[in-house]
């Protein structure tokens, strides 16, 4: 998701507030003095987002086929605290955590679905790995708020980003997320309900609080989190048959799969209204296209059985994504490989582009290697600056400093961090 994509740079503002921004958000190099594992994807500061846009690269390689190199798997597993939780990034993870780690759940939820799907869900395959995955699993359920959900941090309100995403993990892990419930007997699909909005000023949308009153508003990004976690789905999404699918009425979300409904319909409706895509609603972003919403959404909508609409989705990105991809780095690529194969479209030929093959290029050469669209280097460039637009880091930094709300972020200053 385009908050849960970003949400390790979002951390950051609730950590050290809203002076960290531009350090957060800027597309910048490491300082000369910050070395950059050589296992690690992406060539930028990986405070805020190492381990987050490390899961996705994984993940999104592994999807398409290709076996990352194990440097990279073992970079992203030894990120891991002894308590199972993962943080955003440890620059030397050979000292232990402590109370002061802020590890969170989207870090944590994101590594289980990479690592998952590498091997760890099977101790016969990699005992290791599945060692790794079932200590974060038992971390997750250690975390869980008592109406079922999850916030970013442990004790955060719970939201529809960290929610979904946490469900995806247990469902990638082979855990039931109907059965992980809270001491008092919630799950996530009774808190999901819960962060859906009704049918009249909400539309039905699963909504983000506001930083001062915790109020929801309508949220794309939300919603799509939203629409995947009470489908129990994770980012991978087996592409169905094809089909138009009807717009689904709304309801009162007094269930997980009729949020999950009502939140396909806004979706629906906002891809409709600008033709195939969503907008950014960030300041400073006016009439700029939104590629990493979009791209949730296509994963959203075909895990709901609406692929006509996602393969409409999907073709606009195929179209307008190139330089949103090469600024945003290793996590954008992915969610566009992850949009691609919802769809039933190739990554490897994504509007001209082998998607496969420049996820790998932001890391160590993969194990088994891609196979290459034919494309040049400089005609990927010349399509790059056709498709300029404003950086998708420093539009979500913006809104944070105007105050836009995000609902893991309104208790900030009542966190409790565990190691």
């Amino acid at each position: 998701m385009n908050v849960r994509r970003s949400a390790a740079v979002l951390a950051a503002v609730a950590v050290f507030g809203p002076a960290a921004a531009p350090a957060a958000f800027a597309d910048d190099a490491p300082s000369p003095s910050t070395a950059l594992p050589s296992g690690l994807y992406g060539k930028s500061d990986p405070k805020f987002d190492g381990v987050f846009r490390q899961s996705y690269a994984l993940l999104a390689l592994d999807t398409a086929g290709v076996r990352p190199a194990q440097k990279a798997v073992t970079w992203l597993a030894g990120q891991q605290c002894a308590s199972g939780g993962f943080a955003a990034y440890r620059a030397d993870a050979s000292e232990p955590c402590n109370s002061k780690t802020p590890v969170d759940s989207n870090s944590t939820a994101a590594a289980v679905q990479a690592l998952a799907a590498l091997g760890g869900r099977d101790k016969g395959r990699d005992k290791s790995l599945a060692e790794t995955v079932g200590k974060s699993v038992s971390w997750l359920k250690s975390v869980q708020n008592q109406d079922g959900g999850w916030g970013y941090n442990p004790g955060l309100p719970s939201d529809a980003n960290s929610t979904g995403i946490v469900v995806g993990a247990l469902a990638a892990a082979g855990e039931n997320p109907a059965r992980v419930k809270s001491q008092k007997g919630r799950s996530a699909y009774d808190a999901l309900p819960k962060l859906a909005m009704d049918c009249g000023k909400g539309d039905g949308a699963f909504g983000l609080a506001d930083a001062k009153s915790g109020k929801l508003s309508p949220n794309a990004d939300a919603t799509a989190a939203g629409v995947l976690g009470s489908l129990g789905k994770g980012l991978v999404v087996t592409p169905g048959k094809k089909s138009a699918g009807e717009a689904p009425e709304c309801a009162k979300p007094d269930t997980a799969a009729q949020a999950a409904s009502n939140g396909t319909g806004f979706l629906l409706k906002l891809l409709g209204k600008h033709d195939d895509h969503l907008m950014s609603a960030m300041p400073g972003a006016k009439d700029q296209p939104d590629q990493g919403n979009t791209a949730d959404a296509v994963v959203a909508l075909a895990a709901d059985g609406q692929s006509e609409q996602a393969g409409k989705s999907a073709e606009w990105l195929a179209k307008n994504s190139a330089a949103w991809a090469k600024q945003a780095g290793p996590a954008a690529y992915a969610q566009l490989v992850f949009a691609a194969h919802a769809a039933g479209l190739d990554p490897r030929d994504f509007g001209g582009a082998d998607l496969v093959e420049r996820l790998s290029a932001q890391g160590p050469p993969p194990e088994k290697a891609s196979k290459s669209s034919g494309e040049s280097d400089s005609a990927a460039d010349s399509d790059e600056k056709k498709d300029e637009g404003v950086s998708i880091w420093w539009i979500v930094g913006v809104g944070l400093v105007a105050g836009i709300g995000i609902g893991f972020l309104f208790s900030a200053n009542r966190r409790k961090q565990q190691p």
